[in-house]
């Protein structure tokens, strides 16, 4: 074996410094104005979350899990900090300080739900019609975040016991139905989102009818509220929209911006409400 030389090790010295700079350079977060007030020129930072039950010094302490199936499951819940306490107070985001969600793994049951707070513990239902494995998100911004358009996600598992009627995930595709007939298309370049990357996703709405779906009611705060699943990871990603809540949609569209921090596919949660009632459409997008 060759015994390195002062010039090899001095080279090697050197090409770990340029490591440990460009790692520091890409991890460094970028401040931001507030996640609650909506700018659609920002770039929103990566973030593809939700596989820990530990993130920033916050820590997910269960205080009731779901136990069995049922329209009407109770779950509670806290947030520690790093002192070990209960934290209470978070920043608003798209209205609410706590977002909370649960999927199962076959991304064929979806809630998304907003717990509330009694005492220093979050309490909230999930509607669970079948058994399976599944993981819960608590979605939350510190109200010391340097970075408020990245919310913390904390997630962890559960099972509900019983048999399971699992349905496979369906295939990237371009269109999707509503359980009410509302129809939503993918109307953005064709070409597969990149890894890493701004960019912005572009959905047509029509009604039952068929008609271009002209104006929406504000969802939280916003035109409407979109979470994306890693159909393997099962982790979770925030995408923002761009058009500000309740201005006329051309054609009926509506644009969201995200960066996608992983590659594979991904479960899209579309929420958005008309005529006073909210409506849900899934699709199945290939992150490359």
């Amino acid at each position: 074996m060759r015994t390195l030389r002062f010039t090899d090790w001095a080279f090697l010295a050197a090409a770990a410094a340029v490591v440990v700079a460009a790692t520091i350079t890409l991890t460094r977060p970028t401040p931001a104005p507030a996640h609650s007030t909506h700018q659609p020129d920002l770039v929103p930072a990566a973030h593809s979350d939700g596989l820990s039950e530990a993130e920033g010094g916050f820590r997910f302490d269960r205080v009731t899990m779901p136990a069995e199936r049922g329209p009407a499951v109770p779950v509670a819940f806290r947030i520690l900090g790093k002192d070990g306490t209960p934290v209470t107070t978070f920043l608003d985001n798209q209205t609410k300080q706590m977002h909370f969600f649960a999927i199962r793994d076959d991304m064929h049951v979806f809630q998304h739900v907003h717990p509330t707070l009694q005492g220093d513990t979050w309490h909230t239902t999930l509607s669970l019609p079948d058994g399976g494995a599944y993981r819960m998100f608590a979605e939350f911004v510190p109200t010391d975040t340097k970075d408020p358009r990245h919310p913390v996600v904390l997630g962890v598992p559960f099972t509900v016991p019983g048999d399971t009627s699992l349905v496979p995930v369906p295939p990237p595709a371009a269109r999707t139905v509503t359980a009410d007939g509302f129809t939503v298309t993918r109307v953005d370049e064709p070409g597969q989102p990149g890894v890493m990357r701004p960019q912005s996703l572009r959905f047509a709405i029509r009604a039952p009818d068929g008609t271009p779906v002209k104006a929406l009611d504000p969802h939280l705060g916003a035109n409407g509220h979109m979470t994306g699943f890693h159909t393997m990871l099962l982790s979770a990603t925030h995408l923002h929209p761009v058009e500000p809540a309740g201005a006329p949609l051309i054609n009926g569209e509506l644009t969201f911006r995200a960066v996608f921090a992983d590659k594979g596919e991904y479960r899209l949660f579309l929420e958005f409400s008309h005529d006073n009632k909210l409506h849900t459409a899934a699709i199945t997008i290939a992150v490359t």
